[in-house]
């Protein structure tokens, strides 16, 4: 067994620093001081989004509660993050990481109140994170959530250089009477599809074996034309970030009183979330030929050799949350949607369970 240094031996060694150990304090004392005007910009009732204390402060009453139902999410972005420090395109990575978090929130019908976030990575560049706590900022703004703290982490003998990994954590509120999904869904309701802005934050583990597949590299150019036919590359078309639905549904809620329940579509796809909102005695049947696939998809699942049931469990396939309303009022919510913004269709119907799945198709994916 080898000898440790005598004491007398490490007396005379140079002194050791932190900074030496990997960890830059100054860098992140220089990163927060950037950040700091965009977290300013998050402000909202209820929280003034100043950082530097060891705590966020929300006021409930300056918001507007009365007898708020507290509800809270957390989530991260997965292996999307590997596809963001190999491109190094940060941007969008903090619109993700808020959307995968405030989408959750907005399924039991509760306005998104704060965010905070943790940022871990091997050793801190402060331009990057400033680029990632900025695309955060961006992302509570379009959910018109506070960002009112976070935590920053160096760990060298984690993570690789270069790698880094997010987390994101949400607390909403909703007033006690107003919680979905509601108790009266019945056979006949229709479930309205809104339109994903792509794979969001799912799947990138079998996404990025995909890319591998094929040979190219991300700077390459996209092998599926985007709908608005702007050029991009395969990294930047891949790293389009996650829609964030808030406003939209919000809105839809308050002005028509009709969505009974809600579901995001993240990973398991229709088959393991819609079936989280729906009553044991319901099930939904769901017209795939409604759906108006990305091409990103087709080329996904093209590439990957996947089939229908595999895309449906993994990915999104288009659909970012459905929207259950009566029949009656289906005409109504998807026009206040539409006018919020949202691409919202008729995308199937509940019908009773009895026995089999919980979720059955009509039609086809268009994925070629």
């Amino acid at each position: 067994m080898k000898d440790e240094p005598s004491l007398a031996s490490a007396a005379t060694a140079p002194p050791l620093t932190y900074a030496q150990a990997g960890v830059d304090i100054d860098a992140g004392n220089a990163m927060v001081e950037a950040i700091k005007p965009l977290v300013r910009a998050t402000r909202r009732p209820g929280a003034d989004a100043e950082i530097g204390g060891f705590g966020g402060i929300f006021d409930l009453k300056a918001a507007g509660f009365r007898d708020p139902l507290l509800v809270a999410a957390n989530d991260g972005v997965g292996t999307k993050v590997k596809i963001a420090a190999a491109t190094g395109l940060h941007a969008t990575i903090g619109i993700d990481l808020v959307a995968m978090c405030v989408n959750d929130i907005i399924v039991q019908g509760a306005e998104p109140l704060f965010f905070l976030d943790y940022f871990a990575t091997a050793g801190l560049q402060p331009a990057m994170g400033a680029a990632i706590v900025a695309g955060i900022a961006e992302g509570c703004r379009q959910a018109h959530c506070a960002l009112i703290g976070g935590e920053t982490a160096e760990m060298p003998s984690v993570y690789r250089k270069g790698d880094y990994d997010l987390a994101g954590f949400c607390v909403g509120a909703v007033e006690r009477g107003e919680l979905l999904p509601r108790p009266d869904m019945a056979a006949g309701d229709v479930i309205i599809g809104l339109a994903s802005s792509g794979v969001h934050s799912n799947g990138y583990s079998l996404v990025r074996q995909i890319v591998e597949r094929s040979g190219l590299t991300y700077a390459e150019p996209a092998p599926f034309a985007p709908k608005d036919g702007a050029a991009s590359s395969l990294g930047a078309a891949l790293l389009t970030p996650t829609r964030i639905y808030v406003r939209a549904v919000l809105a839809a809620i308050r002005a028509t009183g009709a969505i009974k329940g809600l579901a995001h579509i993240t990973g398991g796809g229709f088959p393991d979330n819609i079936p989280r909102v729906l009553p044991e005695a319901l099930a939904a049947r769901v017209n795939l030929a409604a759906i108006d696939v990305p091409a990103v998809f087709g080329w996904l699942a093209r590439v990957g050799a996947l089939g229908e049931a595999e895309m449906l469990r993994t990915f999104n396939c288009g659909v970012g949350m459905i929207v259950i309303v009566a029949a009656g009022d289906a005409a109504e919510v998807i026009a206040k949607l539409r006018a919020e913004g949202e691409t919202a269709f008729e995308l199937g119907v509940l019908e009773p369970r009895d026995v089999g799945a919980p979720v059955r198709y009509d039609g086809k994916l268009a994925l070629t």
